[in-house]
């Protein structure tokens, strides 16, 4: 019986991979231009984050910050995004992609909208922030 050496196992699974993302004959869908903003993505991973506290598959934010390799006072600056309003959240998860220079909006920008305990202050908040950045659809 043969048997696979681990490089060419590798290489193997990577071209069974790239057929079955592209199979023949099929193209590859076109990307979008530009970069995800950094705060949509922090989002992103605030929710999975408190999925994986809820489902208990880590105990506790210092557990997350290790595994992330960040410190615990960024893990919560990260996780304190989840006090925004639920409809802030979904508005920081669709902004339009940054094409050229900055993201117009940052996670520091956020936190002390993320302080406000009232959500229809955060959400004032929220517009007068849009509205510095008037190039952002509202």
């Amino acid at each position: 019986m043969s048997q696979v050496t681990p490089a060419t196992e590798t290489h193997e699974t990577a071209r069974r991979l790239e057929w079955s993302l592209h199979p023949q004959g099929e193209q590859a869908p076109d990307v979008e231009a530009g970069n995800i903003p950094r705060v949509a993505r922090l989002m992103a991973l605030a929710i999975r984050f408190e999925g994986l506290l809820r489902r208990g598959d880590v105990p506790n934010y210092a557990t997350l910050a290790r595994l992330g390799q960040v410190t615990r006072a960024r893990m919560s600056q990260i996780m304190g995004l989840l006090h925004l309003a639920p409809d802030i959240q979904e508005e920081i998860l669709f902004l339009p992609r940054t094409v050229h220079g900055r993201d117009p909006i940052t996670e520091h920008d956020l936190r002390p909208i993320a302080g406000l305990p009232d959500w229809d202050r955060q959400r004032s908040a929220w517009r007068r922030l849009r509205q510095r950045h008037s190039d952002l659809p509202c």
